[in-house]
């Protein structure tokens, strides 16, 4: 029982912490990102020289900040999706 318990734990704590080594679904990232990204800017901010983005975690407060001023109403785990999928495609931060 203890063992299941402690399983359980781990589960809730990794759902609950994105950018944990949680894998992402880099295709649907890709739909969400295609689907109202593009609409605002084209990849050109992502290659930029002078990017704001430094790290996994500016890129996924990047994408909450998207997210809250178009008022998508992303769950976390999209937020996640969409981070995961421009880090693997264009920032590839470690």
């Amino acid at each position: 029982m203890r063992k299941l318990s402690t399983l359980n734990s781990l589960l809730l704590i990794a759902t609950c912490a994105p950018g944990l080594g949680i894998a992402a679904d880099l295709k649907a990232g890709q739909a969400l990102h295609d689907g109202k990204c593009v609409s605002c800017h084209g990849s050109e901010v992502y290659t930029r020289s002078d990017r704001r983005v430094t790290s996994v975690e500016s890129l996924r407060q990047q994408v909450q900040r998207c997210d809250a001023n178009l008022e998508l109403g992303w769950f976390e785990e999209e937020i996640e999706n969409v981070s995961q999928y421009l880090n693997a495609t264009h920032y590839k931060f470690k």
